[in-house]
């Protein structure tokens, strides 16, 4: 199976990478870090004329295990698995269950990279990749991570349900900034194929999924309100805020207008405004229409309907 399925039988939209871009990848990254690490072997061999031998050994090897080690697991910790070279080809590291990975992750995949990449020049990784149905490498198998390709064809892409209509804008003052991108999509995949799960993992994977969206949001679920219902309320408000900020920043963008785009106004008839000289017809109960012109006795000012609906009886 090409597609990542979590242990609850979720299927979500993300493709494990195969052996060329992953190679390519590594290859990026590899470069980045040799460089890094020969210039600063340069500022070291500088630096160290008055050393002896042993303790510029000791001071290479720890530059070795910082630049080679640390840095990749730092850059993966803090990217949430997006290294240069990720970036570039368009992957990411995950856990097998689809979300973000944390620190100890990516220091378990740079352990092993040490031994299958740098110690094997990559044979290790390669035939592991090659042998595992999902292309991962010892260190994924370890780590219990999968490397996945973030760029997949826009048609794949299922539209989120909407939320109840009572649900609607009940959630504007939810404060969404520490919602975490794997949780995001760990949301939106389970939203997009819910009526494809049997109905206990369907509510079981909506509770946990909306108890981890409460922690943290920091506002727990309102009483009454199935999880499933709450999940779509929040990721609808979530592409609202989106929508009005991308509205805004074309609202500055666009030019302002000259003096000839004012409307003219018509001068005033009678001390009545020629805008105003309309004739307004009110439906009465016996079926007739009564008329009567804007500001005269007896007849009514309607202000015409610009929302498109009508107000109610």
């Amino acid at each position: 199976m090409n597609e990542l399925v979590t242990g609850d039988a979720v299927v979500l939209g993300l493709q494990p990478a195969r052996l060329p871009s992953r190679a390519l990848a590594i290859t990026i990254d590899l470069a980045v870090l040799m460089t890094v690490f020969v210039l600063l072997s340069v500022g070291l061999a500088v630096a160290a004329v008055t050393l002896d031998e042993a303790a510029t050994a000791a001071i290479g090897v720890a530059m070795f295990l910082l630049v080679l080690v640390g840095g990749p697991v730092a850059v993966e910790t803090l990217s949430q698995g997006r290294s240069l070279g990720k970036l570039a080809c368009g992957l990411r590291v995950v856990r097998d269950d689809g979300g973000p990975i944390r620190f100890r992750h990516a220091l378990v995949r740079g352990a092993m990279g040490v031994v299958e990449i740098l110690g094997t020049f990559g044979v290790v990784a390669c035939i592991g990749s090659l042998v595992s149905a999902r292309g991962r490498r010892l260190g994924d198998v370890f780590a219990g991570t999968l490397v996945v390709r973030e760029r997949v064809p826009a048609g794949r892409a299922l539209a989120v349900p909407p939320p109840p209509p009572w649900l609607v804008g009940r959630f504007t003052q939810l404060d969404l900034s520490g919602v975490p991108d794997g949780l995001w999509l760990a949301i939106r995949q389970y939203l997009t194929r819910m009526r494809q799960l049997d109905p206990a993992v369907r509510w079981s994977m909506a509770e946990r999924l909306s108890c981890d969206l409460a922690a943290r949001t920091g506002t727990p679920v309102p009483q009454g309100v199935p999880a499933a219902a709450y999940l779509a309320a929040v990721v609808n408000e979530r592409q609202a805020r989106d929508s009005r900020r991308v509205a805004a920043a074309s609202h500055r963008a666009t030019p302002a207008r000259g003096p000839a785009s004012f409307p003219s106004y018509a001068p005033a008839v009678g001390g009545v405004s020629a805008s105003a000289q309309v004739v307004n017809r009110f439906p009465q109960r016996d079926g007739t229409e009564q008329q009567g012109p804007a500001g005269a006795p007896g007849g009514r000012t309607e202000v015409p309907a610009t929302t498109g609906f009508a107000p109610p009886a």
